[in-house]
Order: C-alpha cells, then structure tokens, then sequence
C-alpha cells in the first residue's frame, strides 16, 4: 500500500517525513535518512517476482 509522506523540516533544519492519516493526524514523522534507509531495504513487487523467476 503506497503511503503519501509529505515533508517537513526540524528545528535543526534536518529533513523529515510525516504521514497523516485521513483525519489529518499524525500517524508517523521520520527522519530523511532513517525512511531512506527504509525504504532501500524492501523490495518492489517487481524486483520479488525477478527473484522467484532466478529460482525456478
């Protein structure tokens, strides 16, 4: 499910991402780097369907 992060800075001026749920709360605010990180670690549907074709 693709999630809509808008971005914010920090009073340190470190980027950040917020997600808010359809009220317009806060559901989750990270720091750029730990949600880039984050998102390197999963794997697209793409890139799961690729690895099970190399296995077969």
């Amino acid at each position: 499910m693709p999630t809509h992060r808008t971005t914010h800075r920090s009073g340190a001026g470190k980027k950040l991402y917020a997600v808010r749920d359809a009220e317009g709360r806060f559901l989750d605010i990270q720091t750029y780097e730990r949600a880039h990180r984050a998102d390197l670690s999963k794997k697209s549907k793409a890139e799961k369907a690729q690895d099970r074709k190399k296995r077969i």
